[in-house]
């Protein structure tokens, strides 16, 4: 993910660390996961509901909508929506085709994840934490 993101006051910054913080454990299945599609994306349908509180929190306290932070946010909603809308309340046993497919779904993500992250890291003067 090539850009730069600066926060332009402390409502930006904020909604940014706020995403960032979500976007930790988010990608992955939890170690409790029962093997099914549907939970598997049950961080991401979380990832979701997050980012509308975060995007609507920020909107709240007089952020803009054409701020970057705002479309940070909305890129995170739409990379997972899609996956979530195709996985979830499946739970059919996947078969090897089934997991390398759900897998590269996730993998996807977690990679736009990731670049979101270092974004928002470099950005809000955080960049030394561990993404």
């Amino acid at each position: 993910m090539a850009g730069q993101w600066v926060p332009r006051d402390h409502d930006e910054l904020t909604a940014g660390w706020r995403l960032w913080l979500e976007l930790g454990s988010s990608a992955w299945p939890r170690p409790d996961w029962d093997g099914s599609p549907d939970e598997a994306v049950r961080g991401l349908r979380e990832c979701v509901t997050a980012c509308d509180e975060i995007l609507a929190d920020y909107l709240a306290a007089g952020g803009s909508a054409d701020a970057d932070v705002a479309g940070l946010v909305r890129s995170m909603h739409l990379a997972a929506s899609w996956i979530c809308e195709l996985w979830s309340g499946d739970t059919t046993p996947l078969d090897s085709e089934r997991m390398a497919l759900l897998h590269g779904d996730l993998a996807g993500f977690a990679d736009h994840a990731l670049g979101v992250r270092t974004l928002l890291a470099e950005g809000g003067g955080w960049a030394s934490l561990t993404l």
